[in-house]
């Protein structure tokens, strides 16, 4: 595979990233261009591309929030106003992951990783405390008659089973807190559940405000 870089979203990146999302999750509703056109609008630091010399790889979008306003359960729908990012609060001091997803075909390639350091890279250079993130529990529906999502999720992070999702996720660095119920309710592979997870930012300086970075669309 050519060389992978990654780069702040851009609104010509749009009609492909509908595309890709579409190929990738067909079961589950992609986003319309007037809600990345919004997300953009309301936090494009957050946002992210990987590509190489043949187009787009794979999207990390993210918004920042109050996590004391967010720490009890919630949906996707609900913390990023159905996708129109709305709730991103530019003092929040948490960089909460709302997506990441990657062409199929580079999976296993780095893309991921490229995505997720990303994001830890714009987490140290805004001075925020943490990333955190509900992923999917993708393998969960294969043992759902058998078990809980929640002793689905330990096993995984006892090494018992490997998630497509939750196992990369602890690869990268990432602790697991628990699983949100009803989450994605339409995500039928993880039977609406998903994992909560944090990254603990090292570089943090509690003494030190959030650092607004200067916005950049093009």
């Amino acid at each position: 595979m050519n060389s992978v870089s990654v780069r702040q979203t851009r609104r010509e990146d749009i009609p492909a990233l509908i595309a890709l999302q579409k190929y990738i999750y067909p079961t589950i509703p992609a986003w319309s261009e007037r809600k990345l056109h919004d997300q953009l609008e309301a936090f494009p630091q957050g946002q992210i591309v990987a590509e190489n010399e043949e187009g787009l790889l794979g999207c990390a979008s993210s918004i920042t929030v109050v996590w004391d306003d967010w720490e009890e359960a919630h949906s996707w729908k609900e913390i990023t106003s159905s996708g129109s990012f709305e709730n991103h609060n530019p003092l929040g001091r948490t960089l909460y992951g709302v997506e990441v997803f990657v062409d199929p075909d580079s999976q296993g390639k780095g893309v991921g990783h490229l995505l997720y350091e990303a994001r830890r890279n714009l987490c140290r250079s805004m001075n925020l405390k943490r990333v955190i993130a509900c992923g999917r529990l993708p393998g969960y529906h294969r043992h759902a008659d058998n078990m809980t999502a929640e002793f689905y999720a330990q096993k995984v992070v006892w090494g018992d089973f490997t998630d497509p999702v939750l196992s990369f996720q602890i690869r990268e660095g990432f602790s697991y807190c628990g699983v949100m119920e009803n989450y994605i309710p339409e995500d039928t592979e993880s039977c609406g559940y998903a994992s909560l997870i944090v990254w603990l930012n090292p570089d943090y300086r509690s003494d030190l405000p959030v650092n607004l970075l200067e916005k950049k669309i093009s």
